[in-house]
């Protein structure tokens, strides 16, 4: 190998690059061990709701010594930051994907027509929509074609005064078309302005938010979401876009004087009467001094967050560091005569609100200022801090103008170069504005304009009452803010529903389990592999453990550095590839050993073994890498991150098989060294092997013939056990306190669903349920009602006491509950299901075509295909065959689907090897007949077929073992290895024979240049 000094820089290099993005995740991960002992410590598991209250002390802890330095100047928050990103499965969490309702953007373009031609069309293309691989807008188009004379710029429908700039009535359809598009698509794009806006708000680390394609779907992950009721009321309510009057700081700030000492009284008190082992006293509010409708609304969240302070204050020590509650937490005093009453830094956000919603304290603010609203403004970048401003509410909680009047928002520049944001709105609003913006301005008072509850500017009017409509606000915006703030103010003029159509919830105890499982199946495969390598390779074993291990790190390394997401199918996609890595260095090892036989020198064993083994290394990897791609370009989540990390390993595995196991080699024999390719126990093994694989191939086609037509009639028969992924509805994973039986559970769900599913997964007091009940509908109230009927049904099987939202949210403490759910629309079902057919096609057409061009022969590609084809039905086969009795989840899914590309990968990574080896002896042997040459070429690869097939079940098995939510997955791989290894043998390279012999095709013509060099080399050796 020439240049082994740059191959060693770079391969040393590459190492300390993923050492260091590793290391992120080892601090962040010591440091979050840290605050897991300070909670447990401070919390034992005697107290009641310990779960929720240690994770609230890890936030706390967590959040204390957030940009304390760790190592070199990098702080936790820093390390967070960067660390290894983990999926919703490891992690828990949420992932939605909302559909943007693109039928409420027309209809509001439209002012809500009437006419009959529109709403046809609308109907039309709503139920088009059910099957239909088009966007709603393209349906839409093609419904409304339909009916005859039909125009899109009548008066009536999109020739509005709203969108007069745009279309005038005497445009065509084919006019009017891309305008609907781009105002359809900036509507979308406002959508998702505001749900990243919201999500940012949430907080938690991490999130993942993406549009899909242009179908006007939205894409939401939030791992380590526990709320989950909060999260879809986030994420499916409408944008709030509101303008209000707001206080000068000067008018509020004796209040916020008052408030602070009630709060340090009722502190002091509290402490002295639980000092002395006293009941609370309840402290009575003057409903004559505040509105009781108030009162009424906050009384419960705010009694209960000054309740969680006291007993946080656990001695003197911590009251006495208190002395002023709320002005503690005051980080700085807004200008006299602005907006902004104080600042306060984030951390401290939620619990100086809480203060503020005490009724106790509201009571305190002056009659003319009781219908007061506080609020946040808008978080600046990098900065800390959270202005808090005071809006003049009213007792109807109505603002004087809302977003709706807006008609159309952009970002744009004052005469200044400042960045501004421009908006117009209709006739109604304008005279509303110039109302407002008259006395802001005789006032010298400000109008603060609030989108879901946060401030997002409060400018001044300098100029007086602006009149017609049209106005510019300034609020220190950089570019893009000022974009993205056009962008939410333009959504208040196209409101448009988002419904949940898909939607996956894993809870953290689910997600820790499958950590553990991953970790498990990781390990024990690793060492059966590295134990196996030795045992068959001997010293050589160890250089390919050692390179083994540094594609292990690089492979971690580079889904840190990319930012990439680990999910359980990723871990798995991890282990699998560890046993298919091993494939390459198998190859070369059995390469060399036959060059050695040849009595070469081991110098030159080791050259030509490399050189000999790289073209059937390409090829394999190649043909896996193809359906990984196609996999990774249509997958979402975890099958996505499956895909992710078989592609890198992939990519790693030949780096270091190629590249690493070589510097090892060349260095361990440059003084002369021997290095021995096999052990005292598999020396001799598969030597002199001689099987008539040929003569067998007629019995081999018998028997897959047996297998698949028993296949195909159950799989006409009774079908497969499709998932929700492919036919719609809701499933949940739900544990209880002891074993249950699921066929007296089923009986109950159908009982109040009239149509349900309950399996076992994993340990027996776990249930997969399965429910097509309500699957068209959507909506916050049919989940929660589908809930509340899922808890009454199981109501007899679960733990006494075990309240509604217990179950719902899956009880940290008991362990009980809901662990995890997921529920798939109609729609997306059939849209899944449709991309995972043309998956599956799409890789055997790039396969063949790739074979085609890599051998040069329809035959090759022919058996190839035909050996792919045969395994994907064997497996399909198999799994109709066995599902109903299988005492593990059977599904077929995304998933699956996976599994299958794997099948093919993996089946294609067997056959190319062998037709390499195949069109060498060709090569090599020119005066042999055909049948000669193929039995060479497939005993002479039968121990790295067997070898690789071994090392890669053992992973498998592992994975099966330990990976309890993964083994129907695991179970069609292994499948799929023993049926790719059987048909690359007995399949693909008979059916290429005998297709060769039928039409009489010579494969090879003799004295080519190839057999010439061929002659020249075995010239040189002898």
């Amino acid at each position: 190998m020439q240049n082994k000094g740059i191959v060693r820089i770079f391969a040393i290099l590459f190492g300390l690059v993923c050492v260091y993005q590793l290391s992120y995740t080892y601090m962040t991960y010591t440091k979050e061990k840290e605050a897991e002992v300070y909670a447990q410590q401070k919390y034992n598991d005697n107290v009641k709701d310990y779960s929720k209250l240690r994770e609230s002390a890890e936030k706390f802890y967590l959040d204390s010594i957030g940009k304390e330095e760790i190592f070199a100047g990098i702080t936790y928050n820093d390390a967070k930051d960067k660390e290894l990103n983990k999926g919703l499965d490891l992690k828990g969490g949420i992932n939605v994907i909302l559909q943007i309702s693109v039928k409420d953007i027309l209809s509001g373009l439209a002012n809500k027509s009437k006419d009959p031609s529109f709403n046809q069309a609308l109907l039309a293309a709503d139920e088009a929509q059910k099957d239909s691989q088009n966007t709603y807008i393209e349906d839409f188009f093609t419904a409304f074609e339909k009916i005859p004379d039909a125009q899109l710029a009548s008066p009536d429908i999109f020739a509005n005064k709203n969108l007069s700039d745009d279309i005038t009535y005497n445009m065509s359809n084919e006019e009017v078309k891309p305008i609907l598009r781009k105002k359809i698509d900036e509507s979308v794009t406002s959508a998702f302005e505001v749900l990243r806006k919201r999500i940012d708000k949430f907080g938690v680390t991490q999130p993942n938010i993406q549009r899909l394609g242009e179908s006007g779907r939205i894409l939401v992950e939030l791992p380590g979401a526990k709320d989950i009721e909060r999260v879809k009321t986030l994420v499916t309510s409408t944008a709030q876009l509101e303008f209000w009057d707001v206080y000068k700081s000067e008018e509020i700030f004796s209040f916020l004087f008052a408030a602070n000492n009630l709060l340090k009284e009722q502190v002091e008190k509290a402490e002295t009467t639980k000092t002395a082992g006293e009941e609370k006293e309840e402290v009575t509010i003057d409903s004559t001094v505040v509105d009781t409708t108030v009162v009424d609304s906050l009384k419960t969240d705010a009694d209960s967050a000054i309740e969680n302070l006291l007993e946080d204050a656990e001695d003197s020590t911590a009251i006495e560091e208190q002395v002023n509650p709320l002005f503690d937490l005051i980080a700085g005093q807004g200008r006299q005569g602005g907006p902004i009453i104080v600042s306060v830094e984030k951390k401290n956000a939620e619990q100086f609100m809480a203060y503020l919603k005490d009724p106790k304290v509201r009571a305190l603010l002056p009659v003319e200022q009781r219908y007061a609203k506080f609020a946040w403004g808008k978080p600046v970048k990098d900065s800390e801090f959270l202005d808090l401003y005071a809006i003049k509410g009213n007792r109807d909680n109505e603002p004087e103008l809302s977003g709706g009047v807006i008609t159309d928002a952009r970002q744009d520049y004052n005469q200044l170069g400042v960045v501004t944001v421009s908006m117009q709105m209709d006739g109604k609003g304008a005279k509303k504005w110039e109302e407002m913006t008259g006395k802001a301005f005789s006032q010298r008072s400000q109008i603060a304009i609030v989108l879901d509850d946060v401030v997002y500017s409060a400018p001044g009017v300098t100029t007086g009452a602006i009149s017609g409509g049209r106005s510019e606000i300034t609020g220190d915006f950089t570019i893009e803010e000022g974009q993205d703030l056009a962008n939410v103010l333009r959504a208040g003029k196209l409101p448009a529903s988002a419904d949940i159509i898909q939607s996956e919830v894993v809870g953290p105890s689910l997600g820790q389990e499958a950590i553990d499982s991953g970790i498990m199946s990781f390990a024990i495969a690793l060492v059966l592999i590295l134990i196996w390598m030795i045992f068959y390779y001997g010293k050589a074993g160890i250089f390919a453990d050692i390179a083994l291990v540094v594609n292990i790190l690089f492979i971690f390394g580079v889904l840190a550095g990319l930012k990439a997401v680990l999910t359980l199918p990723g871990i798995a996609g991890i282990v699998l590839t560890i046993g298919m890595s091993v494939d390459a260095n198998v190859l070369i090892f059995e390469r060399i050993k036959e060059e050695l036989a040849k009595g070469k020198s081991q110098v030159d064993a080791i050259k030509d073994g490399f050189s000999n083994a790289l073209s059937s290394i390409l090829d394999a990897n190649i043909t896996t890498g193809l359906t990984g791609l196609i996999l990774l370009l249509i997958g979402t989540g975890p099958i996505k991150g499956f895909a992710t990390t078989l592609l890198i390993g992939i990519l790693t595995s030949l780096f270091t098989a190629i590249f690493v196991t070589r510097l090892f080699i060349d260095g361990y024999g440059k003084n002369g060294k021997e290095l021995a390719f096999s052990t005292g126990a598999t020396k001799n093994l598969f030597k002199n092997v001689n099987i008539d694989f040929l003569k067998k191939r007629k019995m081999a086609y018998v028997i897959s013939g047996i297998i698949i037509l028993a296949g195909l009639g159950s799989l006409f028969t009774q079908g497969l056990d499709q998932g929700v992924d492919f036919v719609g509805g809701r499933t949940y994973t739900v544990r209880f306190a002891k074993d249950v039986v699921p066929t007296t559970i089923e009986k109950d769900l159908v009982a109040v669903f009239g149509s349900a599913q309950a399996k076992t997964l994993g340990a027996n007091n776990q249930l997969k349920i399965t429910t097509k009940y309500k699957v068209d509908e959507t909506g916050e109230e049919i989940d929660k009602e589908i809930s509340n009927k899922l808890y009454t049904a199981l109501q007899p099987h679960l733990t006494d006491g075990l309240t509604y939202d217990e179950f719902v949210n899956g009880d940290e403490d008991k362990q009980v509950g809901v662990m995890s759910s997921m529920k798939v629309g109609p729609t997306i079902a059939d849209d899944i299901k449709k991309a995972a057919f043309w998956s599956v096609l799409g890789s055997l057409i790039v396969v063949f075509l790739y074979i085609l061009l890599r051998f040069r022969r329809w035959q090759f590609s022919l058996g190839a295909v035909s050996a792919v084809f045969h395994d994907v039905l064997v497996v399909l086969g198999i799994f109709s065959l066995t599902y109903k009795f299988m005492p593990f989840n059977m599904e077929i899914d995304q998933a699956f689907i996976a599994a299958i590309l794997t099948v093919i990968g993996y089946s294609l990574n067997d056959t190319v090897v062998v037709f390499d080896r195949i069109r060498e002896f060709l090569h090599e042997h020119t005066g042999w007949p055909l049948d000669k040459n193929v039995n060479g070429a497939l005993n002479s690869t039968l121990s790295r077929t067997l070898n690789t097939s071994l090392t890669t079940l053992l992973v498998l098995v592992a994975i099966f073992i330990f990976a309890v939510p993964l083994r129907g997955f695991m179970f069609s791989l292994i499948i799929g290895v023993i049926v790719g290894t059987y048909s690359s043998l007995f399949i693909a390279t008979p059916i290429m024979y005998d297709t060769v012999r039928k039409v009489g095709l010579k494969i090879k013509e003799p004295n080519t240049a190839d057999d010439e060099k061929t002659k020249a080399k075995e010239k040189a050796h002898a």
